[in-house]
């Protein structure tokens, strides 16, 4: 590596090195590295180490950027290794994890003349949907090797030390005559509240480990096998009454609650994973266990913004449900919304088109679907949270109080100017819940909030017949809009 003083110093800021974090990550003993002379025997495994190993028994290659040696910078050597271990991802149907904390293509490549050799980023794109993905930022990353992070499917950065950009500070000053602190551009609060690239945020290097050895473990290893089943006691797979869902959600639909209670009686205790939770808050986008087996779960958060979707919440939960159904994972929607997100400055930042996307991946997605209106689902808000009747459904279920329509009632009677005894009979009809539906088969049943979970481990059962075959990555024909 970078040699005990520059280790020494590194280590003073609480650093984790390029080294340690591989051995701390995968199973004891299990590291089998490649291309360790790689390079300049000046600059050490050309500061990116690289190989395989085992994370719970099963197969795993990692890539961890040395910022000891030059920077971390990416050297001729260190680029063939990066393309390497994405390549032996994708022929060895195994997952893929880089570590990243480097400053990008090294600048005295320009000075040496080398042979066409394959990239790593053209590497990293052809996994998408084959195998997981995931790159944790344990410092700062620019350039080329940030680039791996918004390639992956899964992105960790470590608080206070971690950055990442195109361009870093100088750069930017340089060539905008901008003055920005490394937070400022690109720390965690830009990319896991904001731009949205990082999906969580750990405290240390340790829970980040920690982190990604946990989103693996609801994955297969590709696209070929299915997410492994857990063996929960009898207890666990028995029907359970959710009661205090009574309590949790309140029947007038104006009342705020956090959907993260629900969520959390729903799922086998202990399984809740959430994925994005500082950026697009209105949705909630969780993996989970029920009955032992992994489920994705979207699903709408009355806290913020009544559950409305806006740009960024529409764009998480597309991404989140091709990603998961690219592993086969079901798919379950919780609605409670008034529609997606109107006003001005909505409509300019795009909600049609990135609802519109949502909307596509759901109706697309080709795994066991449930759907639960939990409150409300108006306008585009229900369809986009798969509550379209026959739109590919496992099952769809209502509670009780369950309120649906193109706009509210009392907004649509208004504005269309029924006159009062239509405008009353709107409202009423609203107020009357999902009967009307449930007689037409809209809904599959109305179903009491206490059975839900009991309800959903039930259309898990029926889609277990799709487990008896093979499987094999997801093709779609066509494009999002």
């Amino acid at each position: 590596m970078g040699g005990p003083d520059k280790l020494l110093r590194y280590r003073r800021f609480g650093r984790v090195d390029a080294r340690e974090r591989v051995a701390k990550f995968l199973d004891e003993d299990t590291f089998q590295e490649i291309g360790v002379l790689a390079g300049d025997a000046s600059i050490p495994s050309d500061a990116f180490v690289a190989g395989s190993g085992l994370v719970d028994g099963r197969p795993v290659l990692v890539g961890s950027e040395d910022f000891t040696v030059a920077g971390g910078s990416i050297g001729t050597a260190a680029a063939t290794k990066r393309a390497r271990i994405a390549e032996l991802a994708k022929r060895e149907r195994t997952p893929l994890v880089m570590m990243l904390e480097g400053a990008g293509h090294r600048a005295t490549n320009a000075l040496h003349p080398h042979r066409p050799a394959p990239n790593d980023l053209q590497a990293m794109a052809e996994l998408a949907g084959l195998v997981p993905t995931v790159s944790i930022v344990c410092g700062p990353s620019a350039g080329h090797g940030a680039l791996a992070a918004p390639m992956s499917d899964f992105v960790i950065m470590v608080k206070d030390h971690a950055a990442m950009f195109t361009a870093g500070p100088p750069l930017v000053e340089a060539s905008l005559a901008e003055k920005v602190t490394k937070e400022d551009l690109g720390g965690s609060a830009a990319h896991a509240e904001m731009s949205g690239i990082a999906d969580n945020v750990a405290a240390d290097v340790d829970s980040a480990l920690e982190l990604t050895r946990k989103y693996l473990s609801y994955f297969p290893s590709n696209a070929w096998s299915r997410a492994p089943l857990a063996d929960p006691d009898t207890s666990v797979a028995a029907p359970r009454s959710l009661d205090s869902l009574l309590d949790v959600v309140p029947p007038n639909p104006r009342i705020p609650y956090d959907m993260r209670d629900v969520l959390s009686v729903m799922v086998d205790e202990g399984t809740l994973f959430e994925l994005q939770p500082q950026h697009g808050s209105s949705v909630i986008t969780v993996l989970a266990r029920m009955g032992g087996r992994v489920v994705a779960v979207v699903a709408n958060q009355p806290l913020v913004l009544a559950g409305a979707l806006d740009v960024a919440a529409a764009e998480k939960a597309c991404r989140f449900i091709e990603m998961t159904g690219a592993f086969h994972i079901p798919l379950i929607f919780l609605a409670d919304n008034p529609g997606v997100l109107a006003g001005s400055k909505s409509e300019r930042d795009g909600i049609l088109r990135a609802s519109a996307r949502m909307f596509a991946a759901q109706h697309r997605s080709t795994v066991p679907k449930m759907h639960v209106t939990v409150r409300k689902a108006f306008g585009f808000g229900g369809s986009v949270m798969g509550q379209n009747a026959f739109d590919n459904q496992t099952v769809s279920l209502s509670f009780p109080g369950g309120m649906l329509g193109g706009i509210p009632a009392a907004v649509g009677g208004s504005t269309s100017k029924a006159d009062e005894r239509t405008q009353r009979a709107l409202i009423e009809n609203e107020a009357a819940g999902p009967w009307r539906l449930a007689s037409s088969v809209t809904y599959d049943d109305v179903i009491d909030p206490r059975e839900l979970r009991n309800a959903l481990l039930g259309a898990l059962r029926l889609s277990s017949g799709r487990d008896a075959g093979p499987v094999a990555p997801v093709v779609h024909t066509g494009y999002l809009p």
